[in-house]
């Protein structure tokens, strides 16, 4: 849990535009606190910087899947509005969410789906959001009505932290100067183990054993943070990486993603990769993964 903090020091933290958020592994992925609403309602939800939007399940929910905590409702809170159909907010999303117009109430919907074809059906909105004690007003959600997929429990929707204009990172980007940062525990770490998310001037990481590489802006895709994987060491055997998981606009050639639990390449490089792991074991026999996932 955030750790609660006195007035002095809220005000204090806001003038200088940090702000932080527990991260906690789930699954394979990696859950974040935020508050929606006034009053604040908490949400607990997937931190991805492969997609944009920021969404979770609302009521009345007409298809979505269990979650563990309550469902946020947007009859709740006195700062939620919806956008309207015929608005240019709404037009500008088109393109980023797949906003389209409700011919039923004129409210802007939106429709999203992901990689493992989960998806999520709902309104477009403007909302507080709290992370910590800093409340940020006027931000782009989605209230989502109809959600389905591989989501856990755990969770009741995604923080799209990307780089496209509805994402948190770029929502937040006049109050964190664009700066965010990130540590995530090992998916075996005790249940009850966070480490943090960083904004602002709090996410500049420094000090003894830090390494860094930079992201590397694609044009082609804005959402997405790339860099460049020179190569994979097993043992003393280094595996140059050649091959590309991006467009051809990027000179980068692999995407950061917090929110797909396996790293993927392309098949000749998986194909070294998997001898040099092999050479490397001995004493058991290759099995196929009994979920599926690795088929």
């Amino acid at each position: 849990m955030a750790a609660t903090s006195s007035p002095t020091t809220t005000s204090r933290r806001r003038r200088r535009g940090g702000a932080d958020s527990p991260l906690a592994a789930s699954d394979g992925e990696y859950l974040m606190n935020i508050s929606l609403g006034t009053p604040p309602f908490p949400i607990v939800a997937i931190a991805d910087t492969g997609s944009d939007l920021i969404w979770t399940q609302c009521k009345p929910c007409t298809n979505c899947y269990k979650q563990n905590a309550a469902v946020f409702s947007p009859n709740s809170s006195s700062t939620y509005k919806t956008v309207p159909c015929q608005s240019s907010a709404c037009d500008s999303l088109q393109i980023e969410v797949g906003s389209y117009c409700s011919s039923n109430d004129g409210v802007c919907q939106y429709e999203a789906s992901y990689g493992d074809q989960s998806h999520t059906k709902g309104d477009i909105a403007v909302e507080t959001l709290t992370l910590g004690h800093v409340a940020f007003p006027k931000m782009v959600i989605g209230c989502g009505h109809d959600n389905a997929g591989t989501f856990s429990p755990k969770g009741s929707g995604i923080v799209g932290l990307g780089g496209g204009s509805v994402s948190l990172v770029t929502q937040l980007g006049p109050h964190i100067g664009g700066k965010f940062s990130y540590c995530l525990v090992p998916s075996s770490a005790a249940a009850e183990a966070t480490s943090t998310l960083s904004f602002g001037q709090s996410a500049v990481v420094s000090g003894n054993g830090v390494a860094t590489t930079p992201l590397i802006p694609d044009p082609s895709q804005p959402t997405f943070y790339v860099v460049q994987l020179e190569a994979v060491s097993v043992g003393s055997k280094k595996i140059p990486f050649h091959g590309s998981t991006v467009g051809e606009t990027s000179s980068g050639n692999i995407i950061v993603d917090s929110g797909t639990t396996l790293t993927l390449v392309p098949t000749d490089f998986f194909t070294q990769l998997s001898s040099a792991v092999e050479s490397q074991v001995t004493g058991s026999n290759k099995t196929t993964d009994p979920q599926g996932y690795l088929c």
